[in-house]
């Protein structure tokens, strides 16, 4: 299973989104620190979720690293995040 899918997973399991999208940002980080030849090491996820009603970014942003932490431990190397409630929701998916 790939990387995405695994984060997909993940997240689909630990926040019931109403939204999210992984999308394996690695090739545009090539020769940076942490990318490795084979990728799936950077990622952009773009999530929407009613459990982050009441919660500062910060927070929002450790759940989610927390969740993925066996990804980090893996090789996961980046993960830029951003984090909706359904109200903040606007134009995702």
């Amino acid at each position: 299973m790939s990387r995405s899918s695994r984060i997909t997973e993940t997240l689909t399991r630990a926040f019931t989104p109403l939204a999210l999208e992984v999308v394996d940002d690695s090739a545009r980080h090539a020769g940076h620190s942490g990318a490795t030849a084979g990728g799936e090491t950077h990622f952009n996820v773009i999530m929407a979720a009613e459990c982050f009603e009441g919660m500062s970014r910060v927070a929002r942003a450790r759940a989610v690293n927390d969740a993925l932490a066996g990804e980090f431990t893996g090789g996961l190397h980046a993960l830029a995040l951003t984090l909706r409630t359904p109200a903040e929701r606007g134009d995702l998916r």
